[in-house]
């Protein structure tokens, strides 16, 4: 199968590694500094499950490649539509574009550019840092949950469930892929935030009890939302997580993406996370006052930590 990994950042590197290894043609897309040191280095993996290094094929051109078989799509969010339109005539007739993006609100966008029958949607469920142009640390994790937008299990979602397999990237093939991208999103308006704004790991945060108290109460009003907006989620998911979050042996040296962003001066990706359960909430005539305030704490970090320039 041929495979494009576009937006190969830690996530899509650590996705696009494995597929690789288990004998799939995998094209990165990539820029910049990181583009130049996979070009002439190739990918430096560091992981609790085994150091490894590859040569890769990567690229800021990925129609060059086309047309691929699927194409996992990792970009951050507020760079859905832009990398949409570079890649819009790259997928084989019977190719799969897969958003394994944070946030519930991608998959409707990529329909705009890409068949709706093309689309399908994943959460992505993996600890991972660019720790130089690169290189990659793999700290936890490192599965993709996914499913189709309708809900069936069809041919071609069970064979990417067996080539997930054979790479060991398998988390589950769902038939209610809304339910699963809430929960992911409830972990993510939670710590994402909260770890951004307070410069904390995921167990220093969860360490602190207003920490603790906080995440929960951001956890519980995306649940609320959720299902206002007909996801099958239950409060009791979040204790669960919670605890498994302790129990981790790496909880203290995880930071989660949108933190790794702030410490590089990267844009923030809230939007896609905080605001889309706002914008869910307002729909349906709910107050969320704490994803209300971690929102606009984090739109104010993002617009005035480079003195009001991005």
């Amino acid at each position: 199968m041929k495979i494009l990994v576009m937006g190969a950042g830690a996530v899509g590197c650590y996705y696009g590694a494995r597929l690789q290894q288990a004998g799939e043609e995998v094209v990165l897309g990539a820029r910049g500094d990181h583009l130049r040191a996979l070009r002439e280095h190739g990918l430096d993996v560091r992981s609790a499950k085994g150091n490894f290094r590859l040569d890769v094929t990567a690229t800021d051109r990925p129609a060059a490649f086309a047309p691929y078989d699927l194409i996992l799509f990792a970009v951050k969010s507020y760079d859905t539509e832009a990398a949409a339109e570079q890649i819009k005539d790259c997928l084989a007739p019977d190719g799969v574009i897969m958003t394994i993006q944070n946030g519930v609100e991608n998959e409707d966008l990529l329909c705009r550019y890409f068949p709706r029958a093309a689309v399908m949607g994943g959460n992505s469920r993996v600890g991972a840092e660019l720790v130089a142009p690169g290189r990659l640390n793999h700290t936890a994790l490192g599965i993709i949950e996914f499913g189709e937008l309708d809900g069936a299990i069809t041919p071609r979602a069970e064979r990417l469930a067996q080539l997930f397999h054979r790479a060991g990237i398998l988390g589950e093939l769902t038939t209610d892929l809304k339910t699963i991208r809430w929960y992911k999103l409830m972990g993510n308006n939670a710590t994402n935030t909260v770890a951004t704004l307070s410069r904390t790991t995921l167990g220093q945060m969860l360490e602190d009890p207003d920490g603790y108290n906080l995440v929960r109460t951001l956890m519980l009003e995306t649940l609320a939302v959720g299902r206002a907006e007909g996801a099958n989620v239950s409060d009791e998911r979040a204790d669960l997580q919670l605890r498994q979050i302790q129990k981790s042996l790496n909880a203290y040296a995880i930071k989660p993406s949108t933190l790794q962003d702030l410490e590089r001066g990267k844009r923030l990706e809230y939007d896609a996370i905080s605001g889309a359960v706002v914008r869910a909430a307002r729909r349906h005539g709910m107050r969320v006052p704490a994803t209300e305030t971690v929102y606009a704490l984090l739109k104010l970090l993002d617009s005035n930590r480079n003195g009001g320039n991005r």
